[in-house]
């Protein structure tokens, strides 16, 4: 199916220089909305999915569901939207083609999926892939954390990216290919 088509572009947002790309009309047509998340949920290689808020929700959590190959979603959120106990709660401080920001997850939540060999795998899902600043601040960061549980220690390790639409030319792909593959569903040129 031709997801492109269903894209729409504003200039210059959020801000002057930004050309936007609106993924919401996928989510307006059931059969394509459908089709989308079925065709995310075979590009990931792991059973666990990581999911920065908001717009990665809407496609990481129906995976759940439609794909028997994803197990766990792991959200990620800004600061204040994720309850916590006392040693949970991780915070990572990412760069974004908009500015500096941080965004927070919960251990109990990686712990939450599925174990493969010793290991907590996770594709590293979201909407957008345009500089990778957001992508490569979360998949640095969580593969210097462990999962504690009934004490012994499990890594994290971001076995690839997958993304619905990447825009080409901004560099993006080649920041996180040096820590993992990458996928997308879509391709732009800016």
């Amino acid at each position: 199916m031709n997801y492109t088509k269903y894209l729409k572009f504003y200039p210059d947002f959020p801000i002057e220089g930004v050309n936007f790309v609106d993924i919401i009309p996928l989510i307006q047509n059931k059969e394509v909305f459908r089709s989308i998340i079925r065709d995310l949920g075979k590009l990931c290689a792991s059973p666990n999915i990581v999911a920065p808020e908001a717009r990665g929700f809407l496609f990481a959590a129906p995976m759940l569901t439609e794909c028997d190959n994803i197990e766990n979603v792991i959200p990620f959120r800004k600061s204040g939207k994720l309850p916590y106990n006392n040693g949970d709660l991780v915070g990572l401080d990412i760069t974004k083609e908009y500015g500096k920001d941080k965004i927070f997850f919960r251990i109990s939540d990686v712990a939450a999926g599925k174990l493969e060999n010793g290991v907590f795998n996770v594709t590293f899902f979201d909407d957008i892939l345009a500089t990778g600043g957001t992508a490569v601040g979360i998949a640095q960061g969580l593969q210097g954390q462990k999962v504690v549980i009934d004490g012994k220690e499990y890594p994290i390790k971001v076995t690839d990216f997958v993304f619905l639409v990447e825009i080409l030319g901004l560099g993006g792909r080649e920041a996180c290919e040096a820590i993992a593959p990458v996928k997308s569903i879509m391709q732009v040129t800016e």
